[in-house]
C-alpha cells in the first residue's frame, strides 16, 4: 500500500517524531504527498527518560483513536510499552541516525567511535548539553571516552552550520568528519512505517 493523498482527513495517520528530522521528513511528505498529519518534540528528550516518557504520553494520548506512528529509535527503556499501551506503530532502527543511514552504515561508523551530530544538535549544543551534565570537564571526559570522531550529518536539508561544529569540536577535543546523506532510507522507512499504520500493521 501507498500512503494516498485520498484518505479522508480524520483517517490520516500522525507522525509523531523527533524534531531532530524536522525538515527532512517535512519535505519528504510534500514531496510524495504523503496524507499524514505531523506533530514534531523537542530532539533533546532522550536525555531525560523521565521527560520523554512524559511527553511521549502526552502526545499519544492527545491522538487518541488515530491511526499513530512514533518517527523515533528505541529511545526509551520503556518505548515498547507505550506503543502497546498507545495502539501505535513505531519506525524500525535504534535512533534517528539510522533512520537516515541505515542500520549497516550506523553500526559500522559507531564502531568505529563515531559521535553523531546533526545541525539542530550543532546549533543548541551549549543549551542543551549545559541542561544535563551542568559540569563542562566532567562532559569533555565523557565524550573523549565515549568517542573518537564527530561525524557531521548533512541533508539536503541542511545549511551552514561549520562554526557550530567547528567550536564543538575544538572544546571536546575531538576530530570532525564531514558527510552528505541523501533521504532515501529515510523516505524508504517512513513509507513502509505509514502503511502499516493504515493496514493496522503494528508490528
Amino acid at each position: 500500500m501507498t500512503p494516498s493523498t485520498t484518505i479522508q482527513p480524520e483517517n490520516r495517520p500522525v507522525l509523531i517524531s523527533c524534531g531532530i528530522l524536522k525538515r527532512e521528513i517535512k519535505m519528504l511528505v510534500q514531496k510524495n504527498q504523503w496524507a499524514v498529519k505531523l506533530r514534531f518534540l523537542d530532539s533533546s528528550l532522550h536525555i531525560d527518560f523521565d521527560r520523554l516518557h512524559k511527553v511521549l504520553t502526552g502526545a499519544l494520548s492527545k491522538e487518541r483513536g488515530q491511526k499513530k506512528v512514533l518517527v523515533y529509535g528505541t529511545c526509551h527503556p520503556r518505548m515498547d510499552d507505550l506503543l502497546l499501551d498507545a495502539h501505535a506503530a513505531r519506525t524500525p532502527g535504534q535512533n534517528c541516525v539510522e533512520l537516515l543511514m541505515g542500520k549497516e552504515r550506523f553500526t559500522e561508523e559507531l564502531s568505529r567511535g563515531a559521535f553523531f551530530l546533526f545541525e539542530d544538535w550543532a546549533r543548541r549544543w551549549e543549551e542543551i548539553s549545559y541542561r544535563y551534565f551542568k559540569n563542562w570537564e566532567v562532559m569533555r571526559e565523557i565524550f573523549q571516552d565515549a568517542h573518537r570522531y564527530i561525524l557531521c550529518i548533512r541533508t539536503p536539508c541542511s545549511t551552514n552550520f561549520e562554526t557550530d561544529a567547528r567550536e564543538l569540536s575544538e572544546w571536546l577535543g575531538l576530530p570532525l568528519v564531514w558527510e552528505d546523506f541523501d533521504l532515501n532510507q529515510l523516505e524508504k522507512t517512513l513509507q513502509t512505517s505509514i502503511s502499516r499504520a493504515m493496514e493496522g500493521d503494528h508490528a
